[in-house]
């Protein structure tokens, strides 16, 4: 068997933050939830069973809350944010695909979220 790939997905990880453009969203804050995809360089931990031949999830999510503590007008400027702090966080990342959502965002509009979504890699 040869393994071609491995990808570490966390979906759906909800973070309450204070992002936005109106100063309104940066005083209440919002609902936010992310979905990420952490591709790897090395796929030994397919065989080793060891933690620190992948990614600590654990890890991964703290380091997810700590950024979104730290408020950004646009997801755009925030999902580039998080893609570059995880990739220097994790020298077995390869590529991060990360999406990230704002429920209901104040935009007169009856939507569930509105998110971006970016993809980086080394």
């Amino acid at each position: 068997m040869e393994i071609e790939g491995m990808t570490v997905h966390l979906n759906n990880l909800r973070v309450y933050a204070y992002h936005g453009v109106m100063e309104q969203e940066r005083r209440v804050g919002n609902a936010y939830h992310l979905n990420i995809a952490l591709d790897l360089s090395d796929f030994t931990a397919a065989e080793a069973d060891d933690l620190s031949a992948t990614v600590n999830y654990a890890e991964v999510c703290s380091l997810v809350e700590r950024e979104m503590a730290k408020p950004a007008l646009l997801l755009e400027t925030l999902a580039g944010r998080l893609a570059r702090v995880l990739l220097d966080a994790f020298p077995l990342v390869a590529r991060v695909t990360l999406t990230v959502c704002k429920d209901n965002p104040p935009m007169g509009a009856d939507i569930d979220s509105a998110g971006v979504t970016i993809v980086v890699k080394r």
